[in-house]
């Protein structure tokens, strides 16, 4: 038996362990990560092209971030109901339907729609998208074992940072030139060609593990043993601390989709381009801190670190040291130190949202791991839901200083986060009272 201390739970390990299915493995990641990037373009759209779509639409800066909240009307509750069910349904199959849902919501808004159109098509399109993170990470974790899945799990998050790290240059470029309604209908072409990929070389662990004739979650005896409730593993320390950092991270990313363009430019004065290239730049550090964090996280576990100082202490002090930066971004001026404390800000926090994810895998077996994600994204997402339309709120009062009033709320946030991080996560413990 093995010690529960260095192995919490007894989690399904991939069957079998050839080369071919290594190969697999990563040829599935790798499409995932592509899968995020196209997911975080849709939702970067908006953002990118939030000056002109005002302008012909006509709304207020309430009403912009009114019609961004919009997207997470739905977000949340299909993110749950899209991780519950990816524990009953092919995970292939869901997502492929999911990327052709994605594109076919961009269309409305491609071919000319209004005010209405952009709020009911971003509300089909965050239903769409609800699920997409937490059921991407199931389907690619279902692929390594524990002490192995850092890597695979960041790669995804770095998807994230890559998506609008492509996007911010090359859809600014597409709305500068072909108007912002273009932008709609690229986004929906990468989607279809996404979805054509997937369904060609797209596959999932449970029917590698049929064709070797095992069952998806027999590795262990999983099956044999009764799972522990998803009330259970919501009352766990580590789901509650692990939630509530990821829940800031999540609050930084709807600012940095909606909002942050939008502050560069009219908050600080720089161009469209700059300010383009500035958020770019956040994501970019986003991207290398999730990589880092999966070195540092990986490197800690394989020589016996345990994950409460490998991931909770990572993650929380990556909050901190965000929080940090946000404090002082809010009472800073136009400069070179702005910038700074800009991509610190709003690009080490990301980081969080690896560890989150991980965090959960590891205490949960197989058949309840896409539940538990979905419900934590259910609940972390709420952030996007809440965010836009407070950002909106306050620099529609306050103007220019309402944008420093949001920076300093999120300072506060990140803090509490991290705390929670810090101080709560443990997974050994919270495994050991999950376990039969």
């Amino acid at each position: 038996m093995p010690n529960t201390e260095l192995t919490p739970v007894t989690l399904t390990e991939p069957v079998p362990t050839s080369r071919g299915h290594r190969r697999q493995a990563w040829t599935v990641t790798g499409l995932l990560v592509v899968f995020m990037m196209v997911n975080f373009a849709d939702k970067s759209v908006l953002g990118l092209a939030a000056d002109p779509i005002r302008h012909d639409l006509g709304l207020s800066a309430t009403g912009f971030g009114l019609a961004n909240s919009a997207f997470f009307l739905l977000f949340s509750i299909c993110g749950a109901m899209g991780g519950l069910l990816a524990d009953r349904v092919r995970a292939r199959w869901l997502l492929l339907g999911m990327a052709l849902l994605w594109s076919f919501a961009q269309l409305p808004m491609a071919l000319g729609g209004g005010l209405v159109a952009l709020v009911a098509s971003r509300i089909v399109l965050g239903a769409a998208e609800g699920p997409a993170y937490p059921v991407a990470q199931h389907s690619a974790l279902a692929w390594f074992p524990d002490k192995r899945r850092n890597l695979p799990g960041a790669l995804l998050s770095v998807g994230i940072a890559l998506g609008v790290v492509l996007a911010a240059p090359g859809l600014t470029w597409v709305i500068q030139h072909h108007g912002w309604r273009s932008a709609f209908a690229a986004v929906a072409v990468a989607g279809v060609v996404w979805a054509a990929a997937w369904a060609a070389f797209g596959k999932d662990r449970a029917s590698q593990a049929e064709a070797h004739g095992v069952g998806a979650d027999s590795a262990g005896g999983e099956e044999s043993s009764p799972a522990p409730s998803y009330r259970r593993i919501m009352a766990t320390r580590t789901w509650i601390g692990a939630t509530t950092g990821y829940f800031c991270t999540y609050w930084m990313i709807a600012l940095s989709l909606v909002w942050v363009p939008s502050y560069l430019h009219d908050g600080l004065g720089y161009s469209t381009t700059t300010a383009a290239a500035l958020v770019a730049a956040i994501w970019a550090v986003n991207g290398m801190a999730l990589l880092g964090q999966a070195a540092v996280t990986g490197g800690l576990l394989r020589r016996g670190v345990s994950s409460r100082w490998a991931r909770g202490r990572v993650g929380g002090i990556s909050l901190l040291v965000s929080a940090l930066g946000c404090g002082a971004l809010s009472q800073a001026a136009r400069g070179p130190v702005t910038v700074l404390l800009l991509v610190v800000g709003f690009g080490l926090c990301g980081a969080m949202s690896t560890v989150a994810v991980t965090t959960v895998a590891e205490i949960v077996p197989a058949r309840r791991r896409g539940g538990a994600l979905g419900l934590m994204n259910a609940v972390v997402t709420t952030g996007g839901l809440i965010a836009p339309a407070l950002t909106g709120y306050l620099v529609d009062t306050e103007a220019r200083a309402g944008y420093q009033h949001a920076v300093l709320l999120a300072a506060v946030l990140l803090a509490l986060g991290g705390t929670a991080a810090v101080t709560l996560i443990d997974p050994a413990r919270d495994a050991r009272r999950l376990a039969p």
